[in-house]
């Protein structure tokens, strides 16, 4: 869903700028208060893996495909402050070195890709797990939807964002159904990557994913053959001595963020995305401009004077995860260090 330049009109990219401007530096202050030993080291790899996947288009129906946009993904894993930045981060990576997203669409794209998306899936999924039982397969359904239900809400953003400054006069309703039905189709894949991945993360440490915090679990014992919660002992379950240690997991992601990315991107579907496919269709495209950075050695996911596809396309994805993970890193420990900083005189305060 990427928006290239020339969809909405200079204004409104001008307002959605200042929105998106405003939006991060919020979730930098925010940030702070979420990433902490855990959250940290992990966010970085999140911005990276979320750049891996959404290389990975995959068909949702005649001649249309589909990509994981993150919002739900990072604000489950590392909260949602720390997810706008991992989305926003993988935004400005791809329309600065892979041409994937308008520049001056940047305000555009991070309103709609990375605030909309996480506002609206972190929402409810807080929401569902308010509800629903205090366990870990109740985070992954919550997971799910929040997922599912963020794709639209996405699309019905830029159908607003169309309506209020579109360079094209197409009517509304018509924008409106086309967008919002494929990508309701769209949020299903999200929905199924999403789980997927928060399910895995949970299942081995559980105590890494910012959304399943304060799960508690009763210590069972077993009495006669069957189990029964043990008296008074209420409380999360301590992590494994063994799992205390980050390096495991951060290595597996980025490992598996390379080989998607690398290899496995080679197999995803080349069909124009929801956003490609309607405004093809619609004439939302009529005056689109070429990319600023259309000439960059790595426009459109593949190294220039490569001539092998395979090769071509795999490099880039490497070279894309590498800067990505880098870029992402360098933020989220500055954000954590002023973290420290800040706390530094309180705590000299407290212990004169």
């Amino acid at each position: 869903m990427h928006v290239p330049d020339g969809f909405i009109n200079a204004p409104t990219s001008a307002v959605t700028g200042v929105v998106a401007a405003g939006a991060i530096a919020v979730s930098l202050r925010g940030a702070r208060r979420e990433l902490d030993e855990r959250t940290a080291p992990l966010a970085g790899l999140v911005a990276a893996f979320i750049f891996a996947v959404q290389m990975l288009n995959f068909p949702v129906a005649a001649g249309t495909s589909g990509h994981l946009l993150g919002g739900a993904l990072a604000a489950i894993l590392v909260g949602p402050f720390t997810g706008v930045l991992c989305v926003s981060v993988v935004l400005l990576m791809q329309g600065i070195l892979f041409a994937d997203g308008g520049l001056t669409a940047l305000g555009v794209n991070i309103t709609d890709m990375a605030i909309v998306t996480t506002v609206v899936a972190y929402a409810l999924f807080r929401g569902l797990v308010k509800v629903l039982p205090r366990t870990r397969r109740s985070v992954t359904v919550a997971s799910f939807v929040a997922a599912l239900v963020s794709v639209p809400a996405a699309a019905l953003a830029f159908t607003v964002l169309y309506w209020i400054g579109g360079t094209t006069d197409v009517a509304i309703g018509k924008v409106a159904t086309a967008m919002i039905g494929v990508h309701v189709l769209i949020g299903i894949g999200e929905a199924v990557i999403t789980a997927l991945t928060v399910g895995a993360v949970i299942a081995v440490r559980p105590d890494l994913v910012y959304g399943a915090r304060g799960l508690q679990q009763r210590l069972k014992l077993r009495v006669n053959g069957e189990l029964v919660d043990a008296p008074g002992a209420s409380g999360p379950a301590p992590a494994p001595v063994a799992a205390r240690s980050h390096r495991k997991v951060w290595i597996t992601g980025l490992v598996a963020s390379l080989v998607l990315a690398g290899f496995v991107s080679f197999y995803a579907s080349a069909n124009p995305d929801g956003l490609e496919k309607v405004a093809a269709d619609k004439g939302i495209d009529e005056k689109a401009k070429e990319h600023a950075s259309a000439d960059s050695p790595l426009a459109d996911y593949g190294v220039k004077d490569i001539s092998d596809a395979r090769i071509s396309g795999g490099l880039a994805g490497v070279i894309g995860v590498g800067v990505t993970v880098v870029a992402g890193s360098a933020v989220f420990w500055s954000v954590r260090r002023r973290r420290s900083d800040d706390a530094s005189p309180a705590d000299t305060e407290t212990t004169v």
